[in-house]
């Protein structure tokens, strides 16, 4: 596959520019996108409407505090390496085989989310939590998308770096880490904020 070079506006060096994705790769993310807000929705509306007793909410509680250390570890590593190759400091491709090999922690720290999340029995009429459920959303949505900017990306040679890609792909690249990072953080503060307002309610 074979990489082109575009000089960017007002001048310097050329910027890489990465091929187009194939149309049936970008169907497939259209379509695992449905899946997951199918998934996330099924799990908040079982959630809010089934009451699964004391003993399961703990137990949930203790999956979702796993889940989240496990996927939200992982991208917190991914995301480091990504904004030291901004920085120049790691080749472009550390960050793409990482993501590669992380990829089952995150979306099956993704998945234990969901399920357990339903037995912790989210308010829905809570827009703080309606805001935390958003964010776990927008995650899944995000990581699907960053999927084929990450395959342009690694289209590109090891030596390329962050100012001589496209502009286009460096602002989506900037664009997913930024909104990783303020919804990761959002609902892990969310949870935190909620679990302990819970607690100091049944006290």
């Amino acid at each position: 596959m074979r990489t082109e070079l575009l000089q960017p506006a007002g001048g310097g060096p050329p910027a890489a520019a990465a091929p187009r994705l194939p149309l049936n790769r970008r169907v497939r993310t259209l379509l695992l996108g449905f899946l997951c807000t199918a998934g996330w929705l099924t799990a908040a509306v079982i959630g809010h409407h089934v009451d699964f007793g004391p003993e399961l909410h703990r137990i949930g509680l203790a999956v979702h505090v796993l889940a989240l250390v496990l996927s939200f570890g992982a991208i917190l590593v991914i995301d480091w390496i990504g904004f030291l190759w901004l920085l120049g400091k790691r080749e472009i491709h550390e960050s793409g085989r990482l993501e590669s090999a992380a990829k089952p922690l995150i979306w099956g720290g993704l998945s234990l989310l969901l399920i357990s999340g339903a037995f912790i029995h989210p308010d829905l009429g809570n827009p703080v939590t309606l805001v935390k459920l958003a964010c776990v959303l927008v995650l899944m949505l995000n990581g699907l998308s960053i999927g084929p900017a990450m395959h342009q990306l690694l289209a590109l040679p090891p030596q390329t770096r962050f100012g001589e890609v496209a502009r286009r792909l460096r602002n989506r690249l900037l664009m997913a880490l930024s909104v990783s990072q303020v919804c990761w953080w959002t609902a892990v503060l969310i949870g935190l904020v909620n679990s302990t307002l819970r607690r100091w309610v049944g006290a």
